[in-house]
């Protein structure tokens, strides 16, 4: 299904089904060998919690969202909102953490990307080389499993031919393939070559009420940053009905870039290669009662 998909807006695809590669070896780095073992997706809080106007007593743990969806010690990724209370400024938050059990504490390989103040560049730093706590605040797609080895599906696309980005060529695919029916996956995927669209919030949440997508994005702050960018997307082809962002992807470098996700900026040279599990529950935690669909993208 996937393989046919990519093929109407890549160049080149080939989906198949491999072990999954060691995600403790360069360049993932991450404290997991897998992305296998009772697969889950939660939505946590969501996008009204940002904007028109933020609420920043929104705030989460990923030691309590592990118990929260029955799996505690549970290996996360995804993407989501840095709690502003911990850092004093809002960041986007690339959660990569082994939740904690009752035998281990947790280890966080996180990365949060912020707007340098020296020069309005972006600035990416491990969470951990500042922070001891697993929060995050507002928002956050999160994929979850045991972090177990296992068989995945590994997606390789190269030579962008259509307009969507890799993300959403995916999501829109399940979708036309399986109506009605929501299918989810996480896992992780690099930008091998090229160069992508990513934005970073601005540390200053909005005064104003930011009531269009327009708003929004004057409100962001847009970069073309370089590969390799190892992203962490969280996917789901509909919303059951259930308020879910539908697709929201995360990604950080070892050269000092990332944030959120759009698309890649170089269609004839990128190359992607990616690795995803399909989830087997979906939780949805801590619906705002007031939503809209402003600033899903």
């Amino acid at each position: 299904v996937l393989q046919k998909g990519l093929k109407e807006n890549f160049a080149d695809a080939q989906v198949s089904v491999v072990d999954c590669p060691d995600l403790t070896q360069e360049p993932f780095n991450f404290p997991a060998k897998g992305i296998c073992g009772k697969p889950r997706i939660a939505d946590v809080g969501g996008v009204p919690y940002l904007i028109p106007l933020v609420r920043k007593e929104k705030v989460y743990d990923l030691n309590t969202v592990a118990k929260d969806i029955e799996l505690p010690g549970a290996f996360i990724l995804g993407a989501g909102a840095v709690s502003s209370k911990v850092l004093g400024i809002n960041a986007e938050l690339i959660p990569i953490v082994q939740t904690k059990s009752e035998k281990k504490p947790a280890v966080n390989g996180s990365y949060f990307a912020q707007i340098n103040p020296a020069d309005k560049g972006c600035l990416l730093e491990k969470y951990s080389s500042k922070y001891t706590d697993c929060e995050f605040g507002l928002l956050a797609n999160l994929y979850a499993s045991e972090g177990q080895p296992g068989k995945v599906i590994e997606v390789k696309a190269n030579g962008r031919t259509g307009e969507l980005n890799f993300v959403s060529c995916l999501r829109q695919t399940l979708e036309k393939h399986y109506g009605e029916k929501p299918v989810g996956m996480g896992g992780t995927f690099i930008i091998q070559k090229g160069k992508a669209k990513i934005h970073v919030m601005p540390p200053e949440f909005s005064a104003c009420p930011l009531n269009t997508d327009e708003d929004v994005n004057n409100w962001l702050k847009f970069f073309e940053m370089k590969a390799p960018l190892i992203c962490q997307p969280v996917i789901v082809s509909r919303d059951p009905g259930f308020d879910l962002r539908v697709e929201h992807t995360h990604c950080f470098s070892h050269h000092g870039e990332g944030g959120h996700y759009h698309q890649d900026t170089s269609p004839d040279s990128v190359q992607y290669l990616g690795y995803f599990q399909p989830a087997e529950l979906l939780f949805r935690i801590d619906r705002p009662q007031e939503t809209h669909l402003i600033g899903r993208d």
